[in-house]
């Protein structure tokens, strides 16, 4: 099991809404266990996202680095690492 930190929960918490129409956590414990129950990824850096996006077989091909940070399911986090939830 992932631990998320402080920094991707509270994240997660303020802009949940660029994925979800309607919030889907109100807390830290509630944000903790939604990130758990979808698997929710951190990665250190933009190349990880890449990798990740790839290893899922999406097709990102041709895909700039704005664009691939554009994405619903991407969240950068203050640190510059990235949270990535599948919705």
């Amino acid at each position: 099991m992932y631990e998320y930190d402080e920094e991707v929960l509270n994240t997660f918490l303020e802009k949940q809404t660029q994925l979800f129409s309607e919030e889907v956590a109100d807390s830290l414990e509630t944000a903790e266990e939604f990130l758990e129950d979808c698997m929710a990824v951190v990665c250190k850096n933009l190349k990880e996202v890449r990798d990740y996006f790839d290893e899922a077989g999406t097709d990102i091909a041709g895909m700039s680095d704005d664009e691939l940070l554009e994405q619903s399911e991407v969240f950068s986090l203050p640190s510059g690492r990235f949270l990535i939830v599948e919705g």
